[in-house]
């Protein structure tokens, strides 16, 4: 399929942050319908690859909730903000070079370990399930805009969930994906129920 069209289609959903940020490509060989890695903090650009053979079986509004979900995601990651792991990631790297240049092994080890310690837990962070929550609720504020009503937003990016799944032949969802449609159907008013706090944070 020409792909062209769609991802100029694409985006235009996208709020102007994300068209900055992102960049959307086909990639007719991966066997999901739409991957994004996990932005690293040198680079600038965030990937969108999309699987256009697979992509054509969700709906219109599936679609449009799905990359808006996406690009929320990953725009919301924020390797550099002023909080006590990004303190330590700095101190790490700084005690590292301060430890090599004097030829200390030892400082090396324990500056780099601090160092590793503090960008697990920003790595940890932008995987939490909160995050995974935010970037659904996120995407519904933004398809607002572009004319959807929240539930039909909750709506249509629970059904491209479940879609996604059939699509890919996987025979479940997981954890994750299970929370993330109990919040949209509690959003959609499908639901009374909705993710428990503690759950949230998991």
């Amino acid at each position: 399929m020409y792909s062209e069209p769609e991802i100029r289609r694409l985006l235009d959903i996208l709020p102007a942050s994300g068209r900055m940020m992102t960049k959307l490509a086909s990639k007719p060989e991966q066997s999901v319908v739409i991957d994004s890695p996990f932005p690293m903090p040198w680079t600038m650009e965030r990937l969108v690859w999309i699987n256009f053979n697979l992509w054509n079986q969700l709906s219109r509004p599936q679609q449009d909730l799905l990359i808006l979900r996406t690009v929320s995601w990953l725009t919301s990651i924020k390797w550099f903000r002023p909080n006590l792991y990004q303190g330590l990631v700095l101190v790490g790297a700084l005690g590292v070079i301060m430890e090599a240049v004097q030829g200390d092994a030892t400082g090396v080890v324990v500056a780099g370990a601090l160092g590793a310690i503090a960008g697990t837990q920003i790595w940890r962070s932008n995987h939490d399930t909160q995050r995974e929550l935010d970037a659904d609720e996120a995407a519904i504020q933004v398809a607002q805009r572009r004319g959807y009503s929240d539930i039909e937003a909750a709506r249509h990016l629970l059904s491209a969930i479940e879609a996604v799944a059939e699509i890919e032949g996987r025979p479940s969802l997981n954890f994750v994906e299970l929370l993330r449609c109990q919040n949209l159907r509690a959003i959609a008013k499908l639901s009374p129920i909705g993710v428990p706090a503690n759950l949230r944070r998991d």
